[in-house]
């Protein structure tokens, strides 16, 4: 078969990432590139792929590794090494808006603009991914992974996750 970078694309965004499972791996954008070499190399290695976690020690790394050797195998491709590359350090900006429609379908706000600092955390303007209220309170920096916040929103009374920028 002739393999191709574009056919690996394809394959990742049929990865979901762990944590959050309405997002593709490509969607998240921890998939930071794809190489395929002319010929394997002395390890057997037809190419590489690049992933950067969304936080350093991030414990969904080695489930990502592990889905995306399984998912090679399983399509019968050519054995890739993964890599995991800690810079350029993530950032929301490299999310795909496809990606940021998944998360408010699933009920976690997708970030707000750009990626931010944090210590404004406080100051942003989370609309609530149930009833689209922009009248949201910040209740913990921390929601149940440290890449989200959570809020609670004042219309609606429901509390929600909120995907921080950064």
């Amino acid at each position: 078969m002739n393999y191709t970078e574009q056919h690996i694309w394809e394959l990742l965004t049929t990865i979901a990432d762990p944590e959050i499972p309405v997002l593709s791996i490509v969607d998240l954008g921890i998939v930071r590139g794809v190489t395929l070499y002319p010929q394997a190399n002395e390890q057997g290695f037809a190419g590489e792929i690049i992933i950067t976690p969304t936080y350093s020690g991030c414990p969904a790394m080695d489930m990502i590794r592990l889905h995306i050797n399984l998912a090679m195998t399983e399509n019968n491709w050519p054995k890739l090494l993964v890599k995991q590359q800690l810079s350029p350090v993530w950032t929301t900006d490299w999310m795909t808006e496809n990606g940021k429609k998944q998360l408010q379908a699933y009920g976690i706000a997708p970030p707000q603009g750009k990626a931010i600092n944090e210590t404004y955390l406080e100051d942003a303007v989370v609309p609530c991914p149930q009833c689209n209220s922009t009248h949201t309170t910040l209740i913990s920096a921390f929601g149940s992974t440290s890449c989200k916040a959570l809020f609670k929103c004042d219309s609606c009374q429901e509390p929600f996750d909120y995907f921080k920028c950064h």
